[in-house]
């Protein structure tokens, strides 16, 4: 009999989530039995409110673990056992391992959004990077792209304080070099790189988070938005003759960091990309 598998996701407008297939095609293929459901808040109709009772539906229904999306990333962090390092690093959890009795939260998004940057721009220059938005997205590529020695990020919001915030936690853990800036135009002169954490672009939030006259061949651009995979972001860069990553990389990064968290094995990283691409 194969081995089986409870896990699921928490969060609003996760309808079009590609989670689901990913894990669930990837358990077949080698042979397990993995069931993956939607909690959605938006068709339950509530807010992070009802966190704690799902949580609690969760462990009494058996799952193994569940993927945490907006707007429950930084919430649902008191409501763990425990916490690792680097999710607490982040300032926002977005998988939970139960366990034991347990519940155990972690944040593959940076390792995810590190695994596809890796692979799709290997040698991109990292001496000045500008992050477009500090939320719990933003906040794991921030704490990526300086483990992978970026020597300066530059970190815009359209909310300062919260730019500021992340600089000012980035900072004590990766020493001095991330600052935050008020405008995108300053904050891109002499940068190498961009990295866009907004959901501007998304479907249903359709447009630029910049104007396209910003862009230039000397950035490479990453967009974590993947539905849809090429945005009108990436569509620019493209033309402005910017190497790109499109979202779909980091999308498949966290998730082979989730499969291996829910279910102790390793994804095939080329099967999974594979999949992820034909949907």
């Amino acid at each position: 009999m194969a081995e089986s598998f409870l896990c699921g996701l928490i969060g609003a407008r996760i309808q079009g989530s590609r989670s689901p297939a990913l894990h669930q095609a990837e358990a077949r293929a080698q042979g397990l039995a993995l069931t993956y459901k939607l909690i959605d808040l938006d068709v339950l109709g509530v807010g992070v409110e009802a966190l704690p009772r799902l949580l609690d539906d969760a462990m009494r229904e058996g799952y193994c673990g569940l993927n945490i999306t907006f707007p429950c990333k930084q919430a649902v962090m008191p409501l763990l056992q425990g916490v690792s390092e680097e999710a607490r690093a982040i300032g926002a959890v977005n998988t939970i391992v139960i366990a034991a009795g347990k519940r155990t939260g972690y944040n593959t998004d940076g390792p995810g959004w590190a695994w596809g940057f890796r692979r799709a721009l290997p040698d991109a220059d990292l001496a000045r990077v500008v992050l477009l938005g500090a939320g719990g997205a933003g906040s794991a590529c921030a704490d990526a792209v300086l483990r992978l020695g970026a020597r300066e990020l530059v970190i815009v919001d359209r909310e300062p304080a919260r730019a500021g915030d992340l600089a000012r936690r980035m900072n004590a853990i990766h020493g001095h070099r991330c600052s935050p800036a008020a405008e995108i135009e300053a904050a891109l002169r002499g940068a190498s790189g961009l990295i866009h954490a907004t959901p501007t672009g998304m479907t249903g939030m359709p447009g630029m988070p910049l104007q396209a006259s910003l862009l230039s061949p000397r950035l490479w651009v990453s967009d974590i938005v993947y539905v849809p995979l090429e945005t009108e972001l990436l569509k620019a860069a493209r033309r402005a003759g910017c190497r790109i990553m499109d979202g779909g990389q980091m999308n498949v990064g966290q998730a082979l960091g989730g499969f291996r968290l829910f279910t102790g094995r390793d994804a095939d990283p080329a099967r999974m990309d594979a999949h992820f691409r034909s949907l």
